[in-house]
């Protein structure tokens, strides 16, 4: 910001009394921020989240909005100029929406593959990770919305996330945690940063003085301002001094006139603490635009885009973050194939396009394998078997069991009775409400009548369950066959852990038949968030194996989707296993054995168990590819777009191979990262294990030779300087498609311990067939420096001691070193698949 757009927030600021600046730094709701009218200061609406702008609701609901991949999608394109456009499609969709804040990226490491939100954040790697999300950054403010990277710091599972104590020696933060974060500050330039939940090194985050001041605002220059994960702040005066500049959500706890007033008078705080965050929020306001009148962006005023150049590239996006991992030459499949296709699996009919938590959104549309296929491929003869069943709790009902849409209709107060004061429909019988439900309801106290018709596809008996954020009951056929709105019921763990237990009853149902259902659900009894589940599950015995056997031997190919759900990979809960749920696994392999061109779709948010891989002709790794996925999936099936992605973590193969498998997840309150500097590509180099997938892995339809890296720089210029490679790519095949150019540096013997070598740059390149391109990749200093923290023994220790002791050398001041010696580039396809080196000497 320059010195004009500076001396604006200093007169805005100098017109606010203290008690206003101090109600300035508190929300003042659950996703807006508070204004002041009789100062020109406006509310701002925020925001969640990494892969779709969802506005004021919660848990999906709100208004339907763009669904982009999720995160550690959007890191296997290895494109930051994608991800840029993408950045700006949320950009637009959070104006829509009526927000100026875009809480996202998501920007914690890939530490274990259990981690719980792997899917939202980009790799295990902090180069990879650190690129893609600067240029989000870059793409959603080039729309005038704010970014916060989150979670700032070593946020990097679910297991007491609230609270506990991640304890990161100093050189693996600077070298690893911290590095994505320094990206999105210096490279995309943040207007904000989100603080995490957890301590760090004992001191919450959210008062951490050495991480929100010295490192971020001294050492990185951040001039933005720092907003609270949504219920993370734990005090006034430590989180002012710190540089906590908002307070999230509203009414603030911790920042407002009564605590902050008092925390001045005990000379806790002074008033420039006050100021200085103060000055942040009132400069957010500024870069957004928010004193420039523009009416089209206030919260709560909620619209729709869903432009078709939104939906292309969210497509695009898709198949450039999907990972071919084997392939035999079963793919592509032939688009004019005259025999069978057999789909195979729970998620080729219902694609998983997101995680689960606040990442959630109700996308403007969910096409899976099977949409997309009748879409765009209905001239082949493809059989459908579900294959197995992977639910970990109560599924909500939607189509096909459920015909059509249900009526929603909306009553004040708790008995279904009175006028409708508003109406509305839902694809599903999961209705959650986020404040107001709608225009004229009160949240406080309504009810919803939700009218619709079921269609069993088996005859016999059935579970009707329920879980419920209030008091619900449940009519099919005019008759209430479950009650639950008397009695009391524990809590079990979805909805955050706000909901019920699965309440259920048996039910008789009729294959094909339409039976009318009616749900009736009140608020009463529920607590910031309300709502419903109910789910219908058949218990009617069948071989869902044998189906799927059967349809896969009578079929030319076999495309089986397997993968996870929003149950097993969410915020709030880490995974339960590596292994992929239910029988997925031995459906893989007897699908398999019925055909040998049997190829596998993994639709999970992180690694899984591929144990089987080597049993097939084919594995895509599709991730959670947004709401286009089903086409994207398809279109590379079918060589329609190359599979464009390569693998953002080290796959291994057993969990047992994990770097921070003994440090993980925790215990008595503390998570220590005792594998240190060692995870992912560089724990499997530097113990010689061979992972079953490596780092950066990818293969394509096309093939391309790389020429001999040519490197300047080095020698004895100026540390500073930096060292450029370049590689010419050839495509030699006669098909268009993407190469990525990864440089490795390894070091010389060094002061200190160091990995074998690390990912320091990378380049993607897009080529038609037999066109060429020169792949261009700078490091700077960084690339070959180590941080040491210096020796903290205490002075004098060994002084009087008679017995002989080896010398080591040791530094005392703390920075960035880099020794001087031969260093080796190397560029590579993946961690363990290095193509050609170069030497370069630096003078250190």
């Amino acid at each position: 910001m320059g010195a004009s757009g500076e001396d604006r927030v200093a007169g805005r600021l100098a017109a606010l009394s203290t008690e206003e600046k101090a109600d300035l730094v508190a929300g003042e709701a659950i996703w807006t921020t508070k204004g002041f009218d009789s100062a020109g200061i406006p509310a701002i609406g925020v925001t969640d989240g990494p892969n779709g702008a969802r506005g004021g609701g919660l848990l999906g609901t709100g208004t339907a909005t763009a669904c982009i991949p999720a995160g550690a999608v959007l890191g296997a394109t290895w494109d930051p100029e994608l991800v840029e456009r993408l950045g700006g499609v949320l950009g637009d969709e959070a104006r829509a929406k009526g927000c100026r804040v875009l809480l996202a990226p998501t920007i914690n490491l890939h530490r274990n593959p259990l981690g719980g939100r792997n899917f939202e954040c980009y790799s295990e790697d902090p180069i990879l990770s650190g690129r893609v999300a600067a240029a989000f950054v870059r793409g959603v403010q080039s729309r005038g919305v704010a970014t916060t990277p989150k979670h700032f710091v070593a946020n990097d599972s679910e297991f007491e996330r609230n609270s506990i104590d991640s304890q990161v020696d100093e050189r693996t933060l600077r070298e690893l945690y911290l590095v994505p974060f320094e990206y999105a500050v210096l490279e995309g330039c943040t207007w904000g940063v989100m603080s995490a939940y957890n301590r760090l090194n004992g001191t919450f985050c959210s008062e951490n003085e050495w991480l929100l001041t010295q490192v971020l605002r001294h050492e990185w220059g951040f001039d933005g301002f720092v907003i609270s994960d949504w219920f993370a702040a734990r005090s006034t005066a430590a989180s002012a001094r710190a540089g906590l500049s908002l307070e999230m959500p509203g009414p603030g706890q911790w920042y407002n006139r009564g605590p902050i007033g008092e925390a001045l008078a005990a000379g806790e705080m002074d008033e420039g603490h006050l100021d200085r965050i103060a000055g942040d929020v009132v400069r957010l306001l500024e870069r957004t635009g928010a004193f420039d009148g523009d009416d089209r962006c206030v919260p709560g005023q909620e619209d729709k885009l869903d432009r078709l150049e939104d939906r292309a590239l969210i497509r695009q996006a898709a198949a450039a973050g999907t990972v071919l991992v084997a392939n035999n030459g079963v793919l592509p499949l032939d688009s004019a194939m005259s025999g069978t296709l057999a789909v195979i699996g729970p998620n080729a009919r219902k694609a998983q396009i997101m995680g689960g938590g606040s990442a959630t959104v109700q996308g403007y549309r969910n096409v899976s394998l099977m949409d997309a296929l009748g879409d765009e491929h209905g001239h082949l003869d493809v059989s459908y078997a579900q294959g197995c069943d992977i639910e970990r709790s109560l599924v909500a009902l939607a189509a096909p069991m459920l015909k059509g849409k249900l009526q929603l209709e909306f009553y004040n107060g708790h008995d279904w009775s009175g006028p409708v004061v508003h109406a509305n429909e839902s694809a599903s019988a999961e209705l959650v409400f986020f404040g107001e439900p709608g225009p004229g309801v009160n949240p406080e106290a309504f009810s919803v009548r939700a009218s619709g018709v079921l269609v069993a596809e088996s005859t016999g008996e059935h579970t009707l369950g329920l879980v419920q954020l209030g008091r619900c009951r449940v009519q099919l056929d005019g008759e209430v066959v479950l009650d639950a709105t008397e009695g009391d019921y524990d809590r079990g763990d979805d909805f955050f852990g706000m909901g019920s237990e699965l309440i259920s009853a048996p039910v008789q149902l009729t294959e094909g038949r339409e039976t009318p259902i009616v749900i009736e659900y009140s608020s009463r009894d529920s607590f910031m968030l309300c709502g419903v589940r109910v789910g219908l599950k058949s218990q009617v015995k069948r071989d869902l194996l044998a189906e799927a056997v059967e349809a896969a031997a009578d079929a030319d190919a076999a495309v089986v989707v397997v993968g996870t759900n929003a149950d097993w990979e969410t915020e709030g809960r880490d995974r339960d296993s590596f292994d992929l749920p239910g029988d997925q696994p031995e459906l893989i392999r007897r699908v398999a054995a019925a055909n040998p061109n049997t190829v596998v779709v993994v639709n999970t948010g992180g690694a899984c168990n591929l144990d089987w891989a080597d049993d097939v002709a084919g594995v895509l790794v599709a991730g959670f590819g947004g709401q286009e996925m089903g086409y994207a999936v398809a279109d590379v099936l079918f060589g329609q777009a190359d599979p464009g992605g390569r693998m953002t973590m080290t796959v291994p193969a057993r969990y047992e191979h994990s770097p921070a498998y003994l440090n993980y997840p925790g215990e008595n309150g503390v998570v220590r990262y005792g594998e240190g500097l060692y995870i992912g590509h560089r724990w499997f180099d530097a113990r010689a294990i061979e992972p079953a997938v490596p780092f950066g892995h990818g293969l394509s339809y096309a093939s391309f030779e790389w020429s001999q890296p040519r490197v300047s720089g080095g020698g004895d210029a100026e540390v500073a300087d930096p060292v450029v490679v370049e590689v010419d790519v050839v495509n030699t095949s006669d098909r268009p498609g993407s190469d990525v150019v990864q440089v490795f540096v390894e070091p010389p013997p060094s002061l200190l311990h160091r990995p074998v070598r690390e990912l320091k740059g990378f380049a993607k390149v897009h080529l038609a067939p037999g066109e060429a391109t020169t792949a261009r990749i700078v490091l700077n200093r960084r690339a070959f420096a180590y941080y040491d923290s210096g020796d903290q023994s205490p002075p004098g220790l060994q002084i009087g001691n008679p017995v002989p002791a080896g010398e080591s050398q040791k530094r005392t001041d703390a920075g960035w070193y880099v020794d001087p010696g031969t260093y080796t580039i190397w560029t590579a396809r993946s961690s363990a698949d290095l193509v050609d080196a170069v030497e370069v000497q630096l003078s250190g």
